[in-house]
């Protein structure tokens, strides 16, 4: 079953870590977002708000667009951060370790497209979308298919 995609506006750059460090205090190991979007579009911040809103001692979380995977442990459990954009096979994501971690690991995975055939089926997928008329705007639209995400997510079922 797929969910009909839910919309949401997020007005500000603090408004996009507040609603990440919302669904943050939702999450367990196993739980999958995939953040789909535009260079620029948001898909980092939202990434690097909801990893420092569940850590113990804030810390820096750099983009993985050079190493492909942060990990950072929690109270919650391990996160991944993984940004697949250099990726050019699909081997390269199992050689990353990346579908064990879908098991153990709260994984946020930037350029899920590159996933190909081994995307998790219990994944959400946020889709970022930058506002042509104002800059720091946000249109954010979540799908899933597991009935776990509404709850997680705080929307309406």
């Amino acid at each position: 079953m797929t969910t009909s995609p839910c919309t949401i506006t997020l007005n500000s750059p603090e408004e996009t870590a507040e609603f990440a460090a919302r669904i943050g205090a939702e999450l367990l190991p196993g739980d999958i977002l995939l953040l789909e979007g535009e260079i620029g579009s948001g898909k980092t911040h939202f990434a690097r708000s909801l990893i420092q809103s569940l850590m113990a001692e804030p810390e820096d979380v750099p983009s993985p667009t050079f190493t492909l995977v942060q990990a950072y442990d929690t109270p919650v459990g391990e996160i991944w951060h993984c940004d697949l954009y250099r990726l050019s096979a699909v081997e390269e994501v199992e050689e990353l370790g990346l579908t064990e971690a879908f098991e153990t690991a709260i994984c946020l995975i930037e350029w899920p497209d590159k996933l190909g055939p081994l995307m998790p089926d219990s994944a959400v997928t946020l889709s970022f979308e930058t506002d042509p008329n104002m800059t720091e705007k946000r249109h954010l639209t979540l799908t899933w298919s597991d009935p776990k995400w509404p709850a997680k997510l705080r929307i309406p079922a």
